[in-house]
């Protein structure tokens, strides 16, 4: 059954996304088109409705500003990523079997240059099966084979006949030293040079017809593919746009509800701004032990993550992100430099920085912005579900109250407002964002399963989860 990838950045793929230490062992599913499910299209005009009733009495360009801005957060900005990216696995695919094709064609080449040479050694009636028969027969006879060709000459009743036999055994044993070839499996049973030859000659004449013009559809999909991307990255420009004009009315607004409106989309919309950053750094590296769960230090790695994305202006404390923790006080960003070893009175188990966490997975971010917000944050937190117990270890302050900063633990297995479950053996973690008025909470993270690093939606039950403070 086709899995339906679902529009909206942060959401995550039911039952699909999966976050180890750091690791989703199933890759996700390549991006396909699809129509908008019935409930979707409701969910989004109910979301469409609940912010506009959020911005009752703003003016209408701020207003026109929030919904347009919302609808690149949810709608568009998705979507063009989406196409972006298939767009760019159909470029790969054309260029790799562009590639393949080329190389039959050099190895085709290579064949024709080897027989050529061939023919002016011995000529082009010499018979390089007879002469192949021949050498299998010698070394039959000082080897293990010696019966076998005993039966052959036993059973021939004349010398073609044994001739035949062994040519038949030379076809079923000999090893080709080229096999990339169609040529050379065909003209394994061609015993005349001339004939050869003309078969190589017109196999290459193929595969250049066949070269040219997978190098033609090959550059035809890197140009969609650039235009793909080129489309997103206006999108993107534009919501960079958009949201600073908003950052800088944000004093128009008078309401709670249209402040908290205001404030959702901005940080949705700088969330994906952090991905784009992500994407386009030049630095980012890959674990080699991408395919292993996280589960104790490992001294051989080399991997350097990606720097992390610029930070986000500190939000102010209000009574709508600032919900205390066990009674503590501090701001966002905290105190701790990155890559801290001790901080807020216990160590913080930041050893090796964000080397242990592999590429794109929810623990490198939770460790990423994590730094970013000079919160402390450890090397080797173990997966998703594995943060709040060692955090405990290690002296953190860990309970069920989520606050702007602290890491949202999620346990395996568990049922996530009803729409996804953390993956059964790894669990996941991210970062709380914002918790809003509703007592809901907007987070950022990371995972194999999201379009986009890092990706964000919102969760409403907050109070059934863990929260990592400092």
């Amino acid at each position: 059954m086709t899995r339906q990838v679902r529009p909206i950045v942060g959401l995550m793929l039911a039952s699909a996304m999966f976050c180890a230490g750091g690791v989703a062992v199933v890759a996700a599913p390549a991006p396909q088109a699809h129509a908008v499910s019935m409930s979707e299209y409701q969910a989004k005009v109910s979301n469409h409705a609940k912010l506009k009733s959020q911005l009752a009495g703003v003016s209408s360009d701020l207003a026109d500003t929030i919904l347009q801005l919302a609808d690149l957060n949810d709608n568009q900005i998705p979507a063009a990523v989406e196409a972006a990216e298939s767009a760019q696995q159909a470029a790969e695919q054309a260029q790799s079997l562009a590639e393949a094709t080329t190389q039959r064609l050099q190895a085709a080449q290579q064949d024709k240059a080897n027989l050529e040479e061939q023919i002016k050694q011995t000529g082009s009636d010499y018979d390089d099966a007879k002469a192949a028969v021949a050498q299998l027969a010698r070394e039959s006879f000082h080897g293990s084979s010696t019966s076998d060709v005993l039966d052959f000459v036993t059973d021939s009743t004349t010398a073609d006949d044994f001739v035949n036999k062994m040519q038949s055994q030379a076809a079923v044993t000999r090893s080709e030293s080229n096999a990339a070839t169609d040529a050379a499996n065909e003209l394994n049973t061609s015993m005349n040079r001339k004939d050869r030859l003309g078969a190589i000659e017109q196999k290459i004449t193929q595969l250049k017809e066949q070269a040219d013009q997978q190098a033609a559809s090959a550059q035809q999909a890197a140009s969609e593919a650039s235009t793909k991307q080129t489309a997103l990255q206006k999108l993107r420009d534009e919501g960079t746009v958009k949201r600073e004009k908003l950052e800088s009315q944000k004093s128009q607004l008078t309401t709670q509800s249209a402040k908290e409106a205001a404030d959702i989309v901005a940080m949705k919309s700088q969330i994906d701004s952090w991905n784009n950053q992500y994407n386009n750094s030049n630095n980012a590296a890959v674990n080699p032990n991408n395919n292993q769960q996280q589960s104790r230090p490992n001294n051989n790695t080399n991997y350097n993550p990606a720097p992390a994305p610029a930070p986000a202006p500190a939000p102010t404390p209000n009574n709508n992100n600032s919900g205390g923790a066990g009674g503590m006080n501090y701001a966002v960003p905290g105190n701790c430099p990155a890559g801290s070893g001790y901080c807020y009175g216990h160590n913080t188990g930041n050893t090796v920085g964000g080397a242990a966490y592999p590429s794109r997975q929810c623990t490198l971010w939770a460790y990423l912005r994590r730094s970013q917000l000079s919160l402390p944050v450890g090397s080797y937190m173990g997966n998703g579900a594995d943060w709040a117990n060692t955090a405990r270890g290690l002296g953190y302050l860990v309970n069920n109250t989520p606050h702007v900063g602290a890491a949202m633990v999620f346990a395996r297995g568990q049922s996530v407002g009803g729409h996804w479950t953390a993956d059964w053996q790894y669990g996941h973690v991210a970062v709380v964002e914002r918790v809003n008025a509703d007592g809901s909470v907007l987070i950022s993270e990371g995972g194999t399963g999201f379009a986009t690093f890092p990706a964000w939606e919102t969760i409403s039950n907050a109070g059934a989860y863990q929260y990592v403070h400092y």
